[in-house]
């Protein structure tokens, strides 16, 4: 009929406006790994449960203003309570405050002892990545050898060689402080170095970096400006494993005897000094041990969120 308007084009024209009203959907990479980061539940408990740790360490000296090295012999021993809500230790200290201050030591450790080998990791791969050949053969045989050594034995071996040069350095608590960080991201940046010279291997052939390499684009640039960009997805969650393994290795070494002195009570020293009390004051050991688990097990699981939401390929 003239002048009147057909049914289908009423149709697309309301669909149409729907569409234009609705508002548009961030595609940002930021906002999509978000996305998906979210969809993995355990990876945001964990989370949480990680910044509620942090939270606690971080803000715990001002509301538990109970010192560290208070000795109380009247309370040895004591299991947890309104006074000491995580008990008191052989010599009628508070366990709680010594958690608190152990915790900051103990991830502290763990993100410096990352950025070590990240940087270490980065350069090393990128270089091989880049440069192929013999060069890149030398560093994979260097990478190689490494990741054959025995980490323990050998973090045992050179703290105990290097741990009196660097205390006369710097001081007891930071020559261990740094020695211990300097040698566990010395030992852990081999996986690091592998993954991102694979990542390299494969983004330097791609189109954008061939573009790039056409208008000019020096290879620094193309290393700094376009390749590791898009490299660091895979680095981020390797990042998030080295931090989890370097604070089981400071507290290995503290349980061990070998890492910080007993006055300063991360969370592996104060482990180590209950193991003799286990029958008769478990609580001495279930706290330090309960908090070494979690915020472990926090890391690995928000690592695993980390993996699948900067993994496109993976189905969410």
């Amino acid at each position: 009929m003239a002048g009147s308007t057909p049914a289908s084009l009423s149709v697309d024209s309301a669909t149409g406006a729907a569409l234009t009203d609705r508002p548009a959907r961030s595609t940002s990479l930021g906002g999509e790994a978000w996305r998906r980061f979210r969809k993995h539940r355990l990876a945001v408990v964990s989370m949480v449960v990680l910044l509620l740790i942090i939270a606690a360490i971080g803000l715990g000296p001002f509301v538990w203003k109970v010192p560290i090295n208070d000795i109380d012999f009247g309370a040895k021993l004591r299991g947890p309570s309104l006074t000491h809500p995580f008990g008191t230790d052989d010599l009628g200290q508070d366990v709680l405050a010594r958690m608190i201050y152990g915790g900051r030591i103990s991830l502290a450790v763990g993100l410096a002892a990352m950025f070590v080998a990240l940087i270490v990791g980065v350069m090393i791969g990128a270089i091989a990545g880049m440069a192929s050949g013999r060069v890149d053969a030398a560093l994979m045989w260097m990478t190689d050898l490494f990741l054959s050594l025995p980490q323990l034995p050998l973090l045992l071996l050179v703290i105990y060689l290097f741990r009196d040069a660097l205390k006369s350095m710097f001081g007891v608590e930071m020559g261990v402080f740094v020695l211990i960080v300097l040698v566990i991201g010395g030992l852990r940046w081999m996986p690091v170095a592998r993954l991102v010279r694979a990542q390299f291997l494969s983004l330097r052939e791609k189109e954008f970096v061939e573009a790039a390499r056409a208008l000019g684009a020096s290879r620094i640039r193309l290393v700094i400006r376009h390749i590791l960009p898009n490299a660091m997805g895979p680095v981020i969650v390797a990042g998030t494993i080295d931090v989890a393994a370097a604070i089981i290795a400071e507290s290995t070494l503290s349980f061990l005897g070998l890492g910080f002195p007993p006055d300063v009570p991360t969370w592996g020293r104060v482990l180590f000094d209950a193991k003799d009390y286990l029958d008769i004051a478990p609580h001495w050991a279930l706290f330090p041990g309960a908090l070494i688990f979690l915020t472990v097990l926090s890391i690995n699981f928000i690592g695993d969120g980390l993996r699948d939401a900067l993994d496109p390929r993976r189905v969410l």
